[in-house]
């Protein structure tokens, strides 16, 4: 699980830099679909909260599993916020408050799935 979540963060990674480089290729189709930007948003950072937050629970030495959640998705929420804000330094990209928070619901819904989600 550890991979999969470092590999699925690396490719949002790598999806930011071709965006603020202006060369997302076939990604870019995404942007011509009536919100399929938006839905863009709150998929990738469901499915990265998701197995993020997987992750850090599934060890036994970690009980608390509510409170690791809360941090990770804090942490996680700052990063997103700190991501969509720096657009405004980049001439191929555009600051929107909707694409924050399609991130952002997708990061409540893959923390309350985790949260859902029965420990192995």
């Amino acid at each position: 699980m550890k991979w999969l979540t470092l590999f699925f963060a690396l490719f949002i990674i790598l999806i930011i830099v071709l965006a603020d480089l202006g060369k997302l290729g076939i990604l870019g189709v995404l942007n011509q679909i009536p919100y399929g930007d938006k839905a863009g948003h709150f998929i990738l950072y469901e499915i990265l909260t998701l197995l993020l937050d997987l992750t850090l629970t599934s060890s036994p030495l970690h009980p608390n599993r509510k409170l690791i959640i809360l941090r990770t998705n804090l942490i996680l929420s700052l990063l997103i916020g700190l991501e969509e804000y720096s657009q405004h330094f980049f001439a191929k990209r555009t600051f929107d408050l909707i694409d924050l928070l399609a991130s952002y619901l997708g990061l409540l819904v893959g923390g309350w799935v985790a949260y859902k989600t029965k420990r192995p």
